[in-house]
């Protein structure tokens, strides 16, 4: 009785936070070079008390198969390439990080919308200076007028190189952990990138699937609804089990 109750509470709360994830992918479906995530969920079999084979789902085992969090999985596909048709916006086709300095440190995105601050320098939406390969800014002259950014990242004014821009991967993408501002952070060494190219005049897109997430987020509230109903059921069991048990005996 306690174990099915509990199974249930527990079941509720990984709905929520199932909803929670998927109320965050939809509200950044519009934010670039977002990436959605999922819950991941582990199975499990616990074996039911005598009295309660009725919710075994007809194993004959008296068992139930149930399934706990196991954390947030991200999905790293490329989202699609949108042309804004702006010099100084880069998109990533295929892995890897733009690196940009904070007053927290280094932190790694995807999101290259850049601009210039007062400095000249390269920067991005939050101000946070975009690294050059072997560190430090990437300052474009005032008098600049054909800015172009290859697909290796190096950035030039006409013929002239000014600098190029840092391209980095992780061993395990998977740890890196989200903060605001489409910002990633971690402490694992940077590798260099391989085969990515860097494309001038474009942003990636978040790769949120709308109708998945929309689909997904229908099937939760199935889901909770009968998770609630099987705690209501439970309840009002135990209610009649008490009144019958607390009625005085009937005697000849």
């Amino acid at each position: 009785m306690e174990n099915t109750i509990y199974i249930a509470l527990s079941r509720q709360m990984e709905l929520r936070r199932q909803m929670g994830v998927i109320s965050h992918n939809l509200a950044n479906m519009n934010t670039p070079a977002y990436k959605s995530e999922k819950m991941v969920f582990v199975e499990y079999l616990s074996k039911a008390k005598t009295g309660f084979d009725r919710l075994e789902n007809g194993s004959g085992d008296g068992r139930y198969a149930f399934v706990r969090a196991g954390g947030q999985a991200r999905n790293l596909s490329e989202g699609p390439m949108n042309n804004t048709g702006n010099v100084l916006d880069v998109g990533i086709s295929g892995e890897g990080y733009f690196v940009v300095e904070t007053e927290q440190g280094k932190r790694y995105t995807r999101h290259g919308r850049f601009q210039l601050n007062q400095n000249s320098e390269l920067t991005n939406s939050q101000g946070d200076v975009v690294q050059s390969i072997g560190g430090g800014s990437i300052t474009i002259p005032v008098e600049a007028t054909r800015i172009s950014i290859a697909t290796d990242g190096t950035v030039a004014n006409g013929d002239e190189t000014i600098g190029q821009i840092a391209l980095v991967t992780f061993d395990d993408q998977q740890k890196l952990k989200r903060e605001p501002n489409n910002l990633y952070t971690t402490d694992q060494a940077e590798k260099p990138v391989e085969k990515s190219n860097i494309i001038q005049g474009m942003l990636e897109q978040s790769n949120v699937n709308a109708i998945i997430e929309m689909t997904q987020m229908i099937n939760i509230h199935r889901s909770h609804d009968s998770v609630k109903r099987m705690i209501d059921d439970e309840h009002k069991r135990i209610e009649r089990t008490v009144n019958r048990l607390g009625r005085p005996s009937q005697g000849n």
